[in-house]
């Protein structure tokens, strides 16, 4: 029987880096891939449809397991796709692994994630400013 590998991902280069040293271990395993997109923000989330999150969301898996695929190919692996679309404890309570890889970018923390940014437009408003007053 088949070991059953659930692998969370949401990002192909930095879960492919992640996965490389485990490929010896692929042996009959039976692998899944949890695309988990990122969360939306509060304020994006009032102003956007529930279906509109969810075929972006759909999108954005499929873009995710399209950029796997060739390294996949490439090491002779098959991976079943899942998109999460809920709290990922029950998923895996649906999905019942017998281990779980947690390959997802790491987030930004302490003063990087708390770091003071100017909003973009208000950065090409300065510029344009500066612009106009040197002509």
């Amino acid at each position: 029987m088949k070991k059953k590998v659930a692998v969370l991902l949401d990002d192909a280069a930095h879960a492919q880096d992640r996965l490389a040293p485990r490929l010896h271990q692929t042996h009959d395993v039976h692998w899944v891939l949890v695309a988990c997109a990122p969360r939306m923000t509060h304020r994006a989330s009032k102003w956007v449809s529930h279906g509109a999150r969810e075929h972006w969301r759909s999108k954005w898996a499929a873009k995710l397991f399209a950029q796997m695929q060739p390294w996949l190919d490439e090491h002779g692996l098959e991976a079943e796709p899942c998109l999460a679309k809920g709290p990922l404890p029950e998923l895996m309570q649906q999905l019942t692994p017998d281990e779980v890889i947690d390959v997802r970018r790491p987030k930004l923390a302490g003063a990087e994630a708390t770091g003071f940014r100017l909003p973009s437009f208000l950065v090409a408003g300065v510029g344009l400013w500066f612009a106009m007053a040197e002509a």
